[in-house]
């Protein structure tokens, strides 16, 4: 699966310090080879050259927003 700017995606990576958070996909880049990497955007920074295999799609049910709105 590949994902676009602007997707919300959790990080799967044991060697990353955000690991199992979610973020955004803010930049996505092509190698000249074709592989595709990301640049995620997590609340408190960045984890960039992510390979597609560390990421999935984020279960976006708006919890957070409906918190607010009691």
């Amino acid at each position: 699966m590949s994902f676009e700017e602007d997707d919300r995606v959790v990080l799967n990576d044991e060697h990353s310090e955000f690991d199992g958070e979610t973020g955004t996909v803010t930049q996505t880049m092509e190698s000249m080879f074709g592989d595709v990497t990301y640049t995620v955007s997590f609340e408190d920074g960045q984890e960039t050259g992510v390979p597609e295999d560390d990421l999935e799609a984020a279960d976006d049910d708006g919890e957070d927003e409906d918190e607010d709105e009691e």
